[in-house]
Order: structure tokens, then C-alpha cells, then sequence
């Protein structure tokens, strides 16, 4: 049994390595649903996995009359000045409150695509952060290489044939006699016309190959290598995160410029596996630049997947991945270092081979006439699973997922935010490949929207960066006060930062949390919904399955 376990540790450990992309695992795409004036509108990016590239933009006008929408790219380093004009999108004729377009993206670097919209409802802008950078690599089809093999060789025979008659026939006047020696200038001419030609295509191939080596080893993304280490300490388990410099030979990231992402520098979700039984959402302190902790709550000893999340001063934000043993604790309840913790042990996921459309986990109930799902929570209370549109959804599919909670009689029950949001949700697919921490306003960073939308403001064509020691400094003071305040003071703090999101605000309407995301890939997923209630973290966990072509 435990060899098994094994084997499908490291098997999933492949998976998630291989899929591993920025910002999140497995799910390449940007969506943000966002209020902008008298507009509410759900923008979809699809960036480019080579670069330079274009990015797809598709704008769902969910709310207002709009009459045109522009977009461009601006990036972090260039700002306002230095990006483009904007491109229209074109209004499709199926769905007229459907825009869509493609925007270039021409180099690697944290950017975002700037949406202006203008209609009868007024003017407005949307900033969707999107990070600029080559995940694959393109090989030339066989098929092709042959055919132009075929016209080089041509090529080459036609270059040499005209380098040995210019050298022969080209000396001749007009009506003069063809000397002797004629046929051997020729032949020495292609001779060294062959040798120049095969020096300039060996010049040229050694040239391709150094582009090719870097773009492969600077220009194509490499996940920052992460770390984990758990060491027992006082009866407790102590998480250790190490960002691993070594032998990163182009490191975009400036650790010093880590910033927080609503009001906490790194995000960390654990999942044991095989089950994804066990999940926790901790918020570990910076001990220095490279080096992050935090004390472990009650997890049930096992393998665990490690998703870090974090966001750069510019920008750019990614998800850091690693595996780590968490040994088993004799204190029942661990120290709690962070009010915002939060944790679930809950029954292994049960996904078996002939599980293709059978509903699993809580997929067992009927609302308003469609499939809905319910779990109880920690305090009693239900969340359930509404408005799902069928008991197996549709990969490449854009769903909102909406989730409510009732209390113990039934009635709605109201929620509080959380890390100054209505809710957070994590999904996982099941063998680890697709990963995503979900907001209420889409799959992006807030922190990132905040850095680029000020860095668009910015009219300087050059961002200069503080002192390293004294930003790094002032944000682990301003995370440290955040930290001390009454909820009520630190989500008011958040909140202002976010101010186009629908918050919860403790009335009896909102007992309701809504999540945009498309699946990318079919499969088993994972889904893990967290709220705060009468000051407790609550996480209810949904699973469902995702058709579609296998990839």
C-alpha cells in the first residue's frame, strides 16, 4: 500500500511539474469580472505561449450600454508612455454584448492589458494584469522542414551554379570564342562558391542554434524552485519555505520587492494526497529575503502538495510549487500565528476509474429545478452549490460558480469578509495538474492590479525601484500591523484597496460568495470554498467532474 502511495506521489508530482505556468498551475488564462462605473463586465485574456505573440480578449458586457471597446498592452517597465495604441474590439454578431479582439504582446515582462470602454452609460477603464512570458516552444512540423530542406538544397545548387558561370561566362565579350580553360573557371568558381555558402550556412545555423539555447534558457519560463521543509519544534510542525536561488540563471524576480496580496505576503495551500483529504491555507511570515515559516495547524500526518503564491512589486506574480512529509504532532491544537488561518480534514476525494458521469461527494440534491451540492460546515451551518448548471460541466467552458451558506434552521446566513473579500476558493484537478487560488473578481492578483494600474498612472518611461532593505522593511512593518488589527480595521484597510468588489457586508443578502472560472482541462476536480462567519473561517469542499477531449 505505501508503494503505491509513492508511485502516485511521484506520478503526480511529474504532472504538476509539467504543467507548471505563471501566476497559476495549469490554467494559463486571465479572467476578471469587474464593476467600472455604471459597467459590470467579465474579461477573459488569453496570453500567448510564445513570445512575441497575441494575446486573445474577449469582454462579456454583463451590466451597462457600451458602444465601443479599446485595448492595449502596457507593461510594467515601460508604463504609459512607452505602450501602444489601443486596438478595437469588434462586437460579435452572435452575442452583441460580446467583444472580442487580439492585443500583441512584443516581449517578456509583467504587463496588463488596458481596456477603454465608452458607450451611453459613460466612459470607463478596466486593467487586466497579465504576465508576458513563453511557456512552450514551437517545434516545425516534419512535414515543412522536408519541403524547405527540399528548396534550400535547390536554392544552394542555383547559388553555386551562378557564382561559377559569373566566374567563367561573365569574363566572355560578345562574339568571342569559348576558351578551353572555360569549363574548369566554372567549376572553380562553384567550388568556392559552395565553400562560401556552406561557411555562411554554418554561420547562420550557429547563430539560430545560440537564439534558440536563449530563448530555451532565458527567455521560456522557469517556476522559481521552492524549498519545503517541515521540523517539529515544541510538539508542533514548523513549515520552512525557501526560495531557491541556486543555479537560476535569470531571475526576473526581485525577492526584496515581494508584495502583499491582500494583506499577506504569501499564500500557501496544503493538500495531502492521494485523497485530498487534508487542506490547509496558511499565510507564512518572511524570516529574510529567501526564508518563510509558520507554525502548522492539526494536519493529519502524510505527503502534501505545496502551492506558494506571491506577487512582485512590478507586477508579476506566480505560483511556487514543492512536496513536503508532514510528521504526525501529539498537541491536538496547534498555536494559531495568524488569525486567518484555516484548515479541513475531510473524506478522500473517491475518484475511481469508472466514475465517468456518477456524481460523488455531496453531488445529491435538486434546488430551484438544477443540480446543486451541499456540505456541512464547522459551525453547523451548510453551504451549498447553487445554480450549477449540470452534475458534469464542460471544460474551456466560462461558469460562475456560486456557493451560499444557511444556518442550522435553514435561513441565510450572514458572512463577513475574509482577508477583505466575500470569499476565497482554491481548486485542484485531481492528479494536481491545475491549481487555482480564486477571488470573487477572477483568477488574477489584486496586489498586481494595484502595482500596474499605479505604474500606468505613472508618467515616467523608466520605473525606479526604492532601497531593497527599506521597501522590504516597510512592507513587513505595514504586514505586521495588519496583522495585530481587529478584523473590522484591517478588512476596512483591504477593502478600500479593492474598490470595484462586491463585499460581504454582514446583511441578510449576503449570505451568497460567486467565483468566475473556466476548467481548463477535463478531469476530477477539487473545489475548496472558504467564508468567515461569526469571526471563524469556514472552508466547504465540493467535488465535481469536468468533460471535455482528453489532452
Amino acid at each position: 500500500m505505501r508503494n503505491s502511495i509513492q508511485f502516485i506521489f511521484s506520478l503526480i508530482l511529474i504532472a504538476v511539474c509539467s504543467a507548471t505556468v505563471f501566476g497559476h498551475i495549469g490554467s494559463p488564462g486571465v479572467i476578471v469580472q469587474k464593476e467600472a462605473g455604471k459597467y459590470r463586465l467579465l474579461v477573459s485574456v488569453s496570453p500567448p505561449d510564445v513570445v512575441p505573440g497575441t494575446a486573445k480578449v474577449t469582454v462579456f458586457v454583463e451590466q451597462g450600454l457600451v458602444g465601443t471597446i479599446q485595448a492595449r498592452p502596457v507593461y510594467f517597465r515601460s508604463g504609459d508612455e512607452g505602450a501602444p495604441t489601443h486596438d478595437e474590439l469588434e462586437a460579435t454578431t452572435d452575442q452583441p454584448n460580446r467583444f472580442e479582439g487580439v492585443v500583441w504582446l512584443m516581449d517578456s515582462g509583467s504587463s496588463s492589458i488596458e481596456l477603454q470602454i465608452d458607450g451611453p452609460d459613460g466612459k470607463a477603464t478596466v486593467v487586466a494584469p497579465v504576465v508576458s512570458v513563453a511557456t512552450a516552444q514551437r517545434d516545425m512540423p516534419a512535414e515543412t522542414g522536408m519541403a524547405l530542406a527540399v528548396m534550400g538544397i535547390l536554392l544552394f545548387v542555383l547559388m553555386a551554379t551562378i557564382i561559377g558561370a559569373s566566374n567563367s561566362d561573365g569574363v566572355l565579350k560578345p562574339g568571342q570564342p569559348k576558351p578551353a580553360t572555360l569549363g574548369r573557371k566554372r567549376m572553380i568558381g562553384m567550388g568556392i562558391g559552395s565553400v562560401v555558402l556552406a561557411l555562411m550556412l554554418m554561420g547562420g545555423r550557429s547563430w539560430w542554434n545560440s537564439w534558440a539555447d536563449s530563448y530555451r534558457n532565458e527567455n521560456l519560463y522557469k517556476p522559481l524552485p521552492i524549498e519545503a521543509t517541515v521540523q517539529p519544534a515544541d510538539d508542533q510542525s514548523v513549515l520552512n519555505i525557501r526560495l531557491d536561488t541556486t543555479n537560476f540563471r535569470r531571475n526576473r524576480r526581485m525577492l526584496s520587492f515581494v508584495v502583499p496580496d491582500h494583506g499577506k505576503l504569501m499564500h500557501v495551500f496544503l493538500i495531502r494526497l492521494p485523497g485530498l483529504d487534508a487542506f490547509a491555507h496558511i499565510h507564512p511570515d518572511r524570516r529574510d529575503t529567501l526564508n518563510y515559516q509558520s507554525i502548522l495547524p492539526s494536519l493529519p500526518q502524510g505527503k502534501y502538495l505545496v502551492y506558494a503564491d506571491i506577487v512582485y512589486r512590478s507586477g508579476y506574480a506566480e505560483t511556487l510549487t514543492d512536496a513536503v512529509d508532514i510528521p504526525a504532532i501529539t498537541k491536538t491544537v496547534a498555536a494559531k500565528t495568524d488569525p486567518d488561518y484555516s484548515w479541513l480534514v475531510t473524506e478522500p476525494m473517491g475518484v475511481k476509474a469508472n466514475a465517468v458521469g456518477i456524481p460523488h461527494l455531496d453531488d445529491n440534491m435538486v434546488a430551484c429545478g438544477k443540480p446543486s451540492a451541499s456540505t456541512k460546515l464547522a459551525d453547523g451551518s451548510t453551504m451549498l452549490w447553487t445554480d450549477k448548471p449540470s452534475q458534469v460541466l464542460e471544460a474551456g467552458k466560462l461558469y460562475t460558480l456560486k456557493f451560499a451558506v444557511a444556518d442550522e434552521q435553514g435561513k441565510a446566513a450572514s458572512l463577513e469578509p475574509y482577508l477583505g473579500m466575500s470569499g476565497h476558493a482554491a481548486i485542484l484537478r485531481s492528479d494536481g495538474s491545475v491549481y487555482i487560488h480564486l477571488h470573487p473578481v477572477g483568477t488574477y492578483s489584486m496586489a498586481a492590479e494595484e502595482s500596474l494600474v499605479n505604474r500606468i498612472a505613472d508618467t515616467a518611461r523608466t520605473f525606479r525601484y526604492p532601497d531593497a532593505k527599506s521597501f522590504r522593511d516597510s512592507i513587513d512593518t505595514y504586514v505586521a500591523r495588519l496583522k495585530q488589527l481587529p478584523d473590522a480595521e484591517r478588512n476596512k484597510l483591504l477593502m478600500a484597496a479593492m474598490p470595484n468588489m462586491k463585499h460581504a457586508d454582514g446583511t441578510e443578502h449576503s449570505n451568497m460568495v460567486e467565483f468566475p472560472y473556466a476548467f481548463p482541462r477535463p478531469g476530477h476536480y477539487r473545489i475548496w470554498v472558504q467564508v468567515k462567519r461569526n469571526g471563524q473561517v469556514l472552508t466547504g469542499v465540493f467535488d465535481t467532474q469536468v468533460k471535455g477531449n482528453v489532452l
